[in-house]
């Protein structure tokens, strides 16, 4: 989202929803991080709030906010529940923290962590 988000009268400065995304998915259990270890170098230049990397918020005019986050799961978790529960912290922060209905949330596993 690069510009101010505007829903039923109140106004989001960008990265504030990014911001809102990134938190509520590193809190899920099994996320290693947020945004494509891989390209985490190279999507820094480009994008100045290290929150937004690997998110992207876009307003669906009918049916509400759709959002697509790229994470990194710890190894030996299964994806797809780390997936589901992402979709679902992240879906009701935006709902509980700005009130926007959420038409849908991606989830894009980039790659698996192993720790030491």
């Amino acid at each position: 989202m690069s510009e101010e988000l505007y829903v039923d009268g109140l106004g989001l400065a960008p990265g504030v929803m990014e911001t809102i995304v990134a938190i509520a998915a590193k809190e899920v259990e099994g996320v290693a991080s947020v945004g494509s270890s891989t390209f985490s170098g190279i999507r820094s230049r480009f994008v100045s709030n290290a929150a937004a990397q690997g998110i992207e918020v876009s307003m669906n005019e009918t049916e509400g906010v759709d959002i697509d986050v790229h994470i990194d799961v710890r190894y030996g978790r299964p994806i797809p529940a780390v997936a589901a529960d992402v979709r679902q912290a992240v879906a009701d922060a935006v709902v509980t923290q700005v009130g926007f209905k959420v038409s849908s949330v991606d989830v894009y596993v980039d790659g698996i962590r192993f720790t030491a």
